[in-house]
């Protein structure tokens, strides 16, 4: 909670709350502890406890106003109350993840949406299962050992991801402020995958730190794929109420080069199967 507020204040200037800027040189980017104590309405030394960890239990009602005074959007303000949740040692609002594997009604999903490429994902994106042409439209995720399949990990680590990706910073981006969301369900987990993927990827240590968090949901993707070519995919996000898993879907509509390309990519996947099956 305290480095997540730390950073949120680093990220916002002075003007943009309509404070002056003073004269000098400010010593760190962002508002001073002092600016963001009075634009929240709390006291100074208060507002250094919440920061400096030695206040765990901030009410909701500072918390919001933190939350107003930094600009926090929706998701991260929720992120905040989570994170508020656990130094306090209360239960979290947000419900604990539940256990694997992927859930029937998820895996009848998968197969009705096909030609469309989708995938069951729980809350640090570890796939736990994938339509055909899923696997398909990410070369090379299939050829892991399943406990590997992850598409944060496949994002930063597979060479394919970075030309499949027409724009991979952005992508880069979307899985991490996603992970964050992770912490408060899974974050044994979470710590876990962030510990090893910052290990290898100074990428993803620079991103990973710089505490972004949404929630993915509805968008659309680039890729440039080795065997459909350039394309745009819409992307939908669905889950059962309540749950950790939830589906990602890519899709295009009838009757487009979009949706033409799918329907090649599933005949090249099927083909493939039959013959490794062959």
């Amino acid at each position: 909670m305290a480095e997540f507020l730390r950073n949120r204040r680093g990220r916002i200037g002075p003007d943009e709350v309509g404070l002056p800027t003073g004269l000098g040189v400010r010593r760190t980017p962002g508002l001073r502890r002092e600016e963001l104590a009075a634009l929240a309405g709390v006291s100074v030394d208060y507002y250094i406890r919440i920061e400096q960890g030695r206040e765990k239990a901030p009410s909701d009602a500072v918390l919001g106003a933190l939350s107003q005074a930094l600009r926090l959007s929706a998701d991260e303000h929720a992120h905040l109350l989570g994170l508020a949740d656990q130094a306090a040692g209360r239960t979290s609002r947000r419900p604990p993840a539940e256990p694997r594997p992927a859930g029937p009604g998820l895996l009848l999903l998968l197969d009705s949406v096909r030609p469309s490429p989708a995938y069951v994902v729980d809350e640090i994106n570890d796939v736990l299962a994938a339509n055909p042409e899923g696997y398909a439209l990410m070369p090379g995720l299939d050829d892991w050992p399943p406990a590997e399949r992850n598409t944060i990990r496949y994002t930063f680590l597979h060479p394919a991801a970075r030309t499949l990706f027409a724009d991979w910073d952005r992508v880069a981006r979307n899985c991490l402020a996603q992970l964050r969301t992770a912490e408060l369900t899974a974050p044994e987990r979470t710590a876990s995958l962030a510990a090893e993927l910052s290990a290898v990827s100074s990428e993803f240590a620079s991103l990973w730190d710089r505490h972004e968090v949404w929630i993915k949901r509805a968008g659309s993707t680039d890729f440039q794929h080795p065997v459909i070519g350039r394309l745009t995919l819409a992307s939908e996000v669905l889950g059962p109420a309540g749950k950790s898993q939830r589906i990602m879907i890519y899709q295009a509509p009838p009757a487009t080069p979009e949706h033409d390309a799918l329907m090649l990519l599933s005949m090249t996947a099927v083909a493939a199967d039959v013959t490794g099956n062959g």
